[in-house]
C-alpha cells in the first residue's frame, strides 16, 4: 500500500481540481530511481488504486513494486516547500531526495 500523510492530503486538495494522484517511479536521477508525481483524470486500467483521505492515488504496477509501504508527505519549513517521499525501500536517496536506489 501508498500512504499520504494528512498534511500532503490537505495541500494535493487546494491543488488537484477533482483529479486522481498518479505516483510512480522513472529512470534517472543521481541515485537510479526518480520519483514521479502527476495528476491525472482517472487511473489506468491495470494500476493499483488508493483511496485515502477523500483523495485517489493510483500507481502503475511496476512502480508499485518500488513503493510499496512508502508515504507521500508534505514539507513547508524553512529548508524547502514541497512533496516528498518516505520510502522503507530505498536504501540511498540523493541529497535532494528526488531520486533513490534500493
Amino acid at each position: 500500500m501508498i500512504t499520504i500523510s494528512e498534511k500532503a492530503a490537505n495541500q494535493v486538495k487546494s491543488l488537484q481540481n477533482n483529479k486522481a494522484v498518479r505516483v510512480s517511479v522513472t529512470s534517472g536521477g543521481c541515485s537510479g530511481l526518480t520519483y514521479q508525481l502527476d495528476f491525472v483524470d482517472a487511473p489506468a486500467p491495470n494500476d493499483e488504486v488508493f483511496v485515502l483521505h477523500n483523495i485517489t492515488l493510483c500507481c502503475d504496477k511496476k512502480s508499485f513494486f518500488y513503493l510499496i509501504g512508502t508515504e507521500l508527505d508534505f514539507s513547508d519549513g524553512l529548508q524547502g516547500k514541497g512533496f516528498f517521499f518516505n520510502n522503507p525501500n530505498a536504501s540511498r536517496t540523493c541529497a535532494c531526495g528526488e531520486s533513490f536506489s534500493l
